[in-house]
C-alpha cells in the first residue's frame, strides 16, 4: 500500500461520517492511494457446495496479544465454536469443538471495542464460525488519543491480523491447530469498521477473502471501486442512521459488481437497534449469521433461508442479489 496523504480526501471524509468530533491536531493518516483500480472482477472462487453446522455450538473467548511494525498494538477478542451445552457462551479458553471452521475478521465502529458487540459476535460463533475482533489503536474507546483519520490504516491492520489468526491453524499446542478452515474467510465491521471492511475490497483488497459483511457503512475514503476475484457482500443500514446517512451506505452497496444483498431497516438507526440485544437484532444475527453459512460453507438452504429471515416481524426488507 502506498503511504502519500491526501488531506482533501481524509477531510471529505470526516465531514461526511459525522466524525469530526476529533482534536485539531490529530495526526494525518498514512495510507491512501494515487488511484482506484478498476472494477473488473475475476471469476468469482466459489466456495464449494457444503453444509453448515446444524446445531448450535458452545462459545469460547480468548485473548492474542498482537503489534503490527512495533508500534500498533492490536489484541485480538477470539469467539470460537466450543465443547460444551449450547446456549453456554463465553467460557474463557474452553476447549474447541471438533471440525474446521471459517474464519470472520470483525473491525469495530469508532470510540466502541469488540466486547460491544458480543451479542451479535457471539451467534456467530455459535453457529459455527471463529471471530477474530481487534481493538485499533487509534480509534477504539479507552485509546490514548481517538483519531478517526488512522481508520485508513486499518485495512492493513486486518490483513496482518487474519495472517496471524490463520497462522494459528498450524501451530503446534494451539487450542485451534487444525481447527481453521483457512480458505474460508470472511471480513465484517460496523460504521468505521465498516469503512475499514469495504477498505478490504477496494483499495486494499486482501485476495484471500471470500465474503463481507458491512454495517452502517460507508466507502468514502476508501475508494468504491471494487477489485479483484468476486467476493459477494451483505449490506446492513438502518434508515434512520443519523451518523452514517442510509444513502451513503446504499451508494458503497450499488457499486458491488459481484453477488450481494442489502438488508434495510425502516426504523434502524446507526447501532441500537442494529446491535443491541432485541428484535432488531435477531433479524440481523440471523441474516448475517444465514448469508455467512452460504458464502463460507457453500450451503444453498442457507441461501434459501435468507428472504424469510429478513422478512421477519416486518422489521427489514431485503434487496437480495446473490
Amino acid at each position: 500500500m502506498s503511504r502519500r496523504r491526501t488531506p482533501a480526501l481524509v477531510a471529505t471524509t470526516l465531514l461526511t461520517l459525522g466524525l469530526a468530533a476529533c482534536s485539531t491536531d490529530a495526526a494525518p493518516a498514512t495510507w491512501s492511494p494515487a488511484a482506484e483500480p478498476s472494477t473488473t472482477a475475476t471469476p468469482a472462487a466459489k466456495v464449494p457446495r457444503g453444509r453448515a453446522p446444524e446445531q448450535a455450538f458452545a462459545v469460547g473467548v480468548r485473548q492474542l496479544t498482537l503489534n503490527r511494525d512495533g508500534d500498533r498494538p492490536l489484541p485480538v477478542t477470539l469467539w470460537y465454536p466450543a465443547r460444551g451445552e449450547s446456549g453456554d457462551t463465553a467460557k474463557r479458553s474452553a476447549p474447541t469443538a471438533g471440525g474446521r471452521f471459517p474464519v470472520v475478521v470483525f473491525s469495530h465502529g469508532l470510540s466502541a471495542r469488540p466486547a460491544d458487540y458480543a451479542a451479535l459476535l457471539t451467534r456467530w460463533a455459535a453457529a459455527g464460525f471463529v471471530v477474530a475482533a481487534p481493538t485499533f489503536p487509534n480509534t477504539s474507546r479507552g485509546a490514548a488519543q481517538v483519531n478517526p483519520l488512522d481508520v485508513l490504516n486499518q485495512p492493513a491492520d486486518v490483513s496482518y491480523v487474519l495472517t496471524e489468526v490463520l497462522a494459528l491453524d498450524g501451530r503446534a499446542g494451539d487450542p485451534l491447530r487444525g481447527r481453521l478452515a483457512t480458505d474460508r474467510v470472511a471480513a465484517a465491521g460496523h460504521s468505521a469498521g465498516g469503512v475499514t471492511t469495504i477498505g478490504l475490497f477496494t483499495l486494499g483488497r486482501d485476495e484471500r477473502l471470500d465474503a463481507g459483511v458491512v454495517l452502517a457503512g460507508t466507502a468514502l475514503g476508501v475508494g468504491s471501486a471494487f477489485a479483484g476475484t468476486a467476493a459477494p457482500q451483505l449490506f446492513v443500514h438502518g434508515e434512520l442512521d443519523e451518523v452514517v446517512d442510509y444513502s451513503a451506505g446504499r451508494a458503497a452497496y450499488d457499486r458491488v459488481p459481484w453477488p450481494k444483498a442489502m438488508l434495510s431497516l425502516p426504523r434502524g438507526d446507526h447501532g441500537r437497534a442494529l446491535l443491541t440485544d432485541g428484535a432488531s437484532l435477531r433479524v440481523v444475527a440471523d441474516t448475517t449469521v444465514e448469508f455467512l453459512r452460504w458464502s463460507l460453507y457453500g450451503d444453498d438452504t442457507a441461501k434459501r433461508r435468507l428472504p424469510a429471515d429478513a422478512a421477519r416481524g416486518g422489521l427489514a426488507t431485503l434487496d437480495n442479489r446473490l
